[in-house]
């Protein structure tokens, strides 16, 4: 069977957590599990340095407004993760051309950041924690549970996060109100705090 089902699960993981996708991956190839995945995710230095990030990731994404920084940060990481990863795995099977599975990889894990980055700057309108801990939660478990699914069942997996993906789009355009109140909230927070530093640096009577 074609690892394009694979490849595009992994992209559109990659996009909401690309460490917990690399380190996944990374230890079911270790331990056996499975064939398909290339030597260079199963390396120890790989996996010490995603499951690091990927503490520090579970981490700041429980944290309102922090979480929206490091989605900010991850705008290209994650896309750029996703793409390698769907290459490495199209290079391990040789059913898929490396540039095509990076193209398919990369462009999904965008779809998906751009999801969670913007479903994340509308939970954060509301003044409690709870509500990012909870969709953080679920993210982490989503991600966690589909990539596992992927790796026996690669095409059931493909079309659920297909599904997710689209129903993910659907509720960003609903959630356009609270992204532009988040928005506007940190326009006001960086001009108080630039108004701030102005006023410190005021010669006193």
């Amino acid at each position: 069977m074609s690892v394009l089902p694979l490849v595009f699960t992994s992209g559109w993981a990659s996009g909401i957590n690309a460490y917990a996708v690399v380190l996944l991956l990374g230890v079911f190839g270790a331990t056996g599990i499975s064939d398909e995945v290339p030597a260079s995710l199963q390396r120890t230095d790989v996996l010490v340095v995603a499951g690091v990030l990927f503490l520090c990731e579970v981490v700041a994404d429980k944290i309102p407004y922090v979480d929206s920084v490091w989605d900010s940060a991850h705008t290209v990481i994650r896309p750029v993760a996703g793409a390698v990863v769907a290459a490495l795995l199209a290079g391990e099977s040789g059913s898929l051309p490396a540039l095509a599975a990076g193209a398919v990889g990369g462009s999904t894990a965008l779809m998906s950041h751009l999801v969670k980055a913007g479903t994340r700057m509308a939970v954060n309108t509301s003044p409690e924690p709870f509500s990012n801990i909870a969709v953080s939660a679920a993210e982490d478990l989503g991600v966690a549970g589909i990539v596992t699914f992927a790796v026996f069942h690669p095409l059931v997996a493909a079309v659920i996060a297909g599904t997710l993906l689209l129903l993910g789009m659907v509720v960003l355009v609903f959630l356009t109100s609270r992204i532009r109140r988040f928005l506007r909230r940190r326009a006001q927070r960086r001009q108080e705090k630039h108004l701030a530093g102005a006023g410190s640096h005021w010669p006193l009577d």
